[in-house]
């Protein structure tokens, strides 16, 4: 009982540190997307399962990465293709 709860506490940690990840590297597409994806994986797996607040704060933490990145880069192609 006391190793399945490690696990599903795991996911949210996990998710909250892939997340974070995510935001501080959204600059860098091959970093921040895989890990904000991972973020996004993990913490809909564990507040599935658990409905841990430590693993919504990780999903949210991924979606705010990922679309930091689309934005930034969709931005960056918008204004090289004006100049």
């Amino acid at each position: 009982m006391e190793e399945e709860m490690k696990k599903r506490t795991a996911l949210g940690i996990s998710s909250l540190v892939l997340g974070i990840i995510s935001i501080c590297t959204c600059i860098f597409y091959y970093i921040s997307l895989p890990t904000g994806i991972l973020a996004i994986i993990f913490g809909a797996i564990g507040t599935h399962k658990t409905g841990s607040k430590i693993a919504k704060a990780g999903l949210i933490t991924g979606i705010i990465g990922v679309c930091l990145c689309i934005f930034l880069y969709i931005s960056m192609i918008i204004i090289i293709s004006l100049v």
